[in-house]
């Protein structure tokens, strides 16, 4: 570990300070909501879709996981 950087661990729950949070929530909401899964394999196809949906929105993933407390470089 490089001395200039220093390790503190998240609270159980703190979905504020884990921006993946809002990620599987966006896609909870807008990407698998109101869907009966008829197979295993249809939950995976439909997991698959959503994510492939969300990597390819590269400005919907910075507006999603931005913090105002987070300084870009």
């Amino acid at each position: 570990m490089p001395d200039n950087v220093t390790l503190l661990k998240l609270p159980p729950y703190a979905p504020e300070l884990n921006p993946m949070e809002n990620v599987w929530a966006y896609l909870r909401a807008n990407k698998l909501a109101i869907t009966v899964f008829d197979t295993y394999e249809h939950i995976l196809d439909k997991c698959q879709a959503a994510w492939n949906f969300f990597a390819n929105e590269p400005d919907r993933i910075t507006s999603i996981t931005s913090r105002d407390w987070i300084a870009a470089n």
